[in-house]
């Protein structure tokens, strides 16, 4: 992150997402704030809490892809909640914890998914020297405990075959291994009400204290290779280190995307029905997003530095209708632009992950070269806009229903084998599209 300053980090969203300039760099401020937080003095540095955003606009303008791509750019745990799910029955309390128990989860899988790639090579070499000796388990023992020369020859013997085994020579050899075998495939253990999480899993702590059965398989080297690769990665990894890191990182660096908050909100001014749970929810929210200590499987996690940002349509709430409480937690809100004509040009070409592109790779896999000319673009671009308006505005969403109209041919009688060209002109998006774009109540129901 030292070498990433906002500017930059903003143009890396650039990449990825078109337009918002707001937001973007309301959130590369808030990633960058995090960097220079670390640098400052240890008592100053607990006093420093994040600024939290929430970001306003309609569905498909972005927010979610914002929030998505600012987290694999820290490298930081991330996870997008549906605040609006606190709201339905059943889920009361402490279950909005489960929020901060699931990104831990995904910190500890994110540490070991990089402690696993830190010690992969040692772990082949380990796996090849036990395969070794599964495939000739009494290969010069006797000459081991021998004179130095035959303990020479030996090494040598071991040598050549390792070669042999590196070579593929072996590869269709079978030979039986150890694997564990679940003692207790059927016990799963219940935690109170808004618990469930928690991890008292009498499962694991009963394999933690009493010895784990194993039972023999047959295989082939080929299989068993990627088997006991895995066996020596889970030996070499320091499980401990890797709960530490995550509980560190999500209480650093986490990231938690609350969408839907504004449906949450209590436009009414207060009365009788699902308004009350409403404000119920938001109570709920307010001391993970404050700062409290959150129970999970790994330990005490604190919430003080974890980034929220929230999202929300806001139709019919503002963010004035949240509690005060909760709307004091979020000093920075940023609006959302719509989405003109000329800005779905650019979503459609331009980002790393344009939708044009993601069809292309999808028929050249068929041998099929599709090309869109620019008419074309314009066009598709214009129709999205146009259904937009008269329907439920979806943003850039609306643009994945009409390629999927547009390309439904192709992509349906095109097959491996029949190599040709497809272009894509503005003639054939009219034939294909206007009847129904300009059918109001077509389009509702096919785009």
């Amino acid at each position: 992150m030292k070498a990433l300053t906002p500017r930059e980090i903003v143009k890396e969203l650039d990449k990825y997402i078109v337009g918002q300039e707001k937001a973007k760099r309301a959130v590369a401020i808030a990633l960058r704030n995090r960097w220079r937080r670390q640098q400052v003095p240890a008592n100053m540095r607990d006093e420093i809490v994040p600024n939290n955003i929430i970001l306003i606009g309609s569905t498909g303008v972005g927010k979610t892809e914002i929030a998505r791509r600012l987290a694999n750019l820290a490298h930081a745990p991330f996870i997008k909640v549906e605040a609006s799910k606190f709201t339905e029955v059943g889920y009361v309390g402490r279950d909005v914890e489960s929020i901060i128990r699931d990104l831990t989860d995904i910190a500890v899988n994110m540490v070991h998914v990089e402690k696993e790639k830190e010690v992969v090579s040692r772990a082949e070499e380990l796996a090849q020297e036990r395969l070794l000796d599964l495939l000739f388990p009494g290969e010069g023992l006797k000459d081991r405990k021998r004179t130095p020369e035959a303990k020479e020859r030996y090494e040598r013997n071991r040598l050549r075959l390792l070669k042999k085994l590196e070579r593929g020579d072996f590869e269709d050899r079978e030979l039986e291994v150890e694997v564990p075998e679940d003692s207790f495939p059927m016990m799963q253990v219940f935690g109170p009400m808004g618990m469930e999480d928690v991890g008292i899993n009498l499962k694991e702590m009963i394999s933690s204290v009493l010895p784990g059965s194993k039972k023999r398989r047959r295989m082939k080297v080929s299989e068993a290779r990627s088997f006991l690769v895995e066996s020596e990665i889970q030996k070499l990894i320091d499980h401990e280190e890797v709960n530490r890191i995550a509980k560190e990182r999500v209480e650093n660096h986490g990231i938690v995307f609350l969408d839907e908050i504004d449906k949450i909100t209590d436009s009414n001014g207060g009365g009788a029905g699902p308004d009350v749970s409403r404000e119920g929810v938001q109570r709920d929210l307010l001391p993970i997003i404050e700062g409290s200590t959150v129970p999970t499987k790994y330990g005490l996690v604190r919430t003080d530095h974890i980034l929220f940002i929230a999202a929300g349509a806001f139709h019919v709430a503002t963010p004035s209708d949240m509690i005060p409480e909760l709307q004091g937690r979020f000093p920075i809100r940023v609006e959302m632009n719509k989405l003109s004509t000329e800005d779905f040009i650019k979503i459609l070409t331009h980002p790393k992950n344009a939708l044009i592109k993601q069809y292309k790779a999808l028929l050249a896999a068929e041998g099929v070269e599709l090309e869109f000319n620019k008419p074309a673009i314009r066009a598709i671009a214009a129709i999205a806009t146009e259904v937009n308006n008269k329907t439920e505005n979806i943003g850039a969403r609306r643009l994945h229903t009409i390629m999927t109209k547009l390309l439904d041919d192709y992509l349906f009688d095109h097959f491996s084998g029949k190599k040709k060209k497809i272009m894509i002109t503005k003639k054939i998006v009219e034939e294909k599209l206007s009847g129904i774009a300009r059918d109001q109540d077509l389009s509702r129901y096919i785009l």
